[in-house]
């Protein structure tokens, strides 16, 4: 239990987890049951359905998946991590293997480093000299990765640009433990085509394109503003505000500074332990709070939010 927290809180999280719904986690495997039912449930009813209308569904759906996901890395919903690997295991959302989703945002959650290029794997922010040694073009695209609509747009395809590369080099490298999570990752992925292409109207370069792609998109919107480069870590995580849907979609992640202070609390219970003692959290963060994202729409659709470049790594 972090130390930081005063002895009501400690008792409130604790009280938390021993009741039935934290001690059995039924909410997580409710919406474990929901989603691979709606991935299945929506393609064999794609003939039915069209293609557009499973398209429209599909993508919150696997934004939902990834959310999941990331639900299960973190120790939910039971206590072993191959089991909590197993049941997340599914590329429903086609690019990143769990295993290096897992390892890379965990090491995300050491918060000392969070923002620091080179050092937090999720930071969306540049070195001073990698700034310098990058082309005109690469500096605009980044730029405009700092406005919300070009997040949305650029967003997806520069994280997958980047993954190519760091899959390039550690498969050039010959790590072992890489050949064998990408070559097991490809293997469930062509499964998953050949049930895809059997089993219901859309094609597989559709779902490939216009849903996983999208739905990455999509989750872009979360982590546009999480985090801000300051000197205390605790200030560097933002708390979101956001209304359903996205706080569902998110699952409720938006909260983002509880989540980060108590990463084994269940994302069921982060609006209750943030509503419970929101002023002590919103003096914690310094005061990063956010009224939603539509707010970070009509404030950023054509400003920046701030500058590629980390202004102390």
């Amino acid at each position: 239990m972090p130390n930081y927290l005063d002895e009501a809180q400690r008792d409130e999280v604790l009280r938390l987890r021993q009741r039935f719904t934290g001690r059995s986690e039924w909410p997580t495997w409710l919406l474990l049951l929901g989603v691979y039912s709606a991935w299945v449930g929506l393609l064999l009813a794609s003939h039915r359905l069209g293609l557009w209308p499973t398209t429209l569904l599909m993508i919150p759906l696997l934004v939902l998946w990834m959310s999941v996901q990331h639900e299960l890395l973190h120790g939910h919903p039971t206590r072993w991590l191959w089991l909590n690997k197993a049941l997340g295991y599914a590329p429903f959302a086609v690019w990143y293997p769990y295993t290096l989703y897992r390892d890379t945002h965990l090491a995300h959650h050491r918060d000392e480093d969070l923002t620091l290029p080179g050092l937090d794997p999720e930071s969306r922010y540049l070195s001073r000299e990698h700034w310098q040694h990058t082309s005109s073009l690469y500096q605009t695209l980044r730029w405009l990765d700092k406005t919300l609509p070009g997040r949305v747009v650029l967003g997806a395809p520069l994280a997958l640009i980047a993954l190519a590369r760091e899959a390039f080099v550690s498969l050039r490298q010959g790590q072992r433990q890489a050949w064998l999570m990408w070559l097991t990752h490809a293997a469930f992925t062509l499964l998953m085509f050949w049930f895809i292409a059997g089993f219901s109207d859309v094609p597989v370069w559709h779902y490939l394109l216009l849903i996983s792609v999208p739905a990455l998109s999509v989750s872009m919107v979360r982590s546009y503003y999480e985090h801000r480069p300051t000197e205390r870590p605790e200030q560097r995580s933002v708390i979101n505000e956001a209304a359903w849907p996205w706080s569902w979609l998110f699952l409720h992640l938006n909260l983002h500074l509880v989540h980060h202070d108590l990463p084994g609390l269940p994302w069921y219970y982060l609006p209750r332990v943030y509503q419970s003692r929101r002023e002590q959290w919103l003096a914690r963060s310094g005061g990063f709070l956010v009224q939603g994202y539509g707010e970070l729409f009509l404030r950023h659709a054509l400003n920046p939010i701030d500058s590629p470049q980390h202004p102390s790594a």
